[in-house]
């Protein structure tokens, strides 16, 4: 045999062919054993001077779409999400929060569900996530907030009730954080949302500051209302040497049926017609000025773009840059 450069050589090729041919078909070993772990839960990326490291607090299930999403037949939800590849019986978000480096102070927006676990175990992976993307808890300057509903501040104080942020100021609207901090609406159906935004918010009420519609509360970080989600829900125009993206926090919870039919209510909504009006606004407002966006709950890591589709939008994903 050509290439045999002795009798061994031979021996051991037979033998490799005999142990080959007695495998049962389709036993092949790999050359590794499967790993079960998945890369870090952080994105980085530059923009103008500045550098955002996307972190999520993990996946959160909503289940059935339509008890979620209403005022559409739940027929039609289905195959809006069937024709776009999704689960038509159950919906999951995303949690994906931007901490914004702009070189002399690091900003994070939302918090995430922290240790309330209201939608599954899936959630509460921020502090791990910061950790996997190099980023101390200790180091963050300011914290801006969207809203005050659980999977927004829910981060802000951990398991022992003390603040995870222990330099950070947090900023959020007045009228959200006094209705969402009401004592009196302990006895509501929102009490689940009541107590833990009491929770969290309380115990660092005295780091609290209040930003007004329009208002540039930091630099490069300018608020714009954006009612209906909840009295306060709050976007954010965020800019770096000339560029600038929108944080949507819950102007839009779907990439798809949220924008193909923009009107469709929320059933988490405060006011579900105030944001669906709301919604369609801002969401022209983006589409037409071509301002990036980042949205919390749409698939990882939530950055693109919107443009107009027939009475509503589509969203185009931006690239990931891998390599900078």
């Amino acid at each position: 045999m050509a290439g045999l450069h002795s009798r061994r050589d031979a021996l051991s090729l037979g033998l490799g062919f005999a142990a080959a041919a007695a495998l049962p078909a389709g036993s092949g070993l790999a050359r590794a054993p499967k790993l079960n772990s998945q890369a870090p839960y952080f994105y980085r990326f530059g923009f103008g001077d500045a550098e955002v490291s996307v972190v999520s607090d993990g996946p959160l299930p909503l289940g059935d779409p339509s008890e979620s999403f209403l005022g559409v037949p739940k027929e039609e939800i289905r195959a809006m999400l069937t024709r776009n590849f999704l689960n038509p019986t159950a919906v999951t978000l995303e949690q994906n929060i931007p901490v914004v480096n702009f070189g002399d102070r690091l900003v994070l927006f939302d918090t995430g569900m922290g240790t309330s676990q209201a939608f599954g175990t899936t959630t509460g992976r921020l502090i791990k996530s910061l950790g996997e993307a190099g980023i101390r808890p200790g180091d963050i300057d300011a914290i801006c907030c969207s809203h005050a509903h659980i999977d927004h501040i829910g981060g802000i104080v951990g398991a022992d009730g003390k603040p995870l942020f222990p330099n950070a100021e947090v900023w959020l609207a007045q009228s959200d954080f006094d209705f969402w901090t009401d004592e009196g609406k302990l006895g509501s159906p929102a009490k689940v949302f009541v107590e833990h935004a009491r929770r969290n918010l309380l115990p660092v009420r005295d780091r609290i500051k209040f930003f007004r519609d329009g208002q540039e509360f930091l630099p490069g970080v300018q608020a714009i209302a954006a009612p209906g989600h909840t009295v306060g829900h709050t976007i954010f125009m965020i800019s770096s040497a000339g560029k600038q993206f929108c944080f949507m926090g819950d102007l839009t919870h779907h990439q798809i049926l949220l924008l193909e039919k923009p009107l469709m209510e929320f059933a988490y909504d405060s006011d579900p017609k105030q944001s669906a009006q709301t919604r369609v606004k801002l969401l022209t407002m983006l589409a037409e000025k071509q301002v990036p966006v980042m949205s919390y709950h749409f698939p990882w890591p939530g950055f693109g773009h919107l443009a107009k589709a027939g009475d509503g939008f589509r969203y185009f994903a931006e690239p990931m840059q891998m390599v900078r």
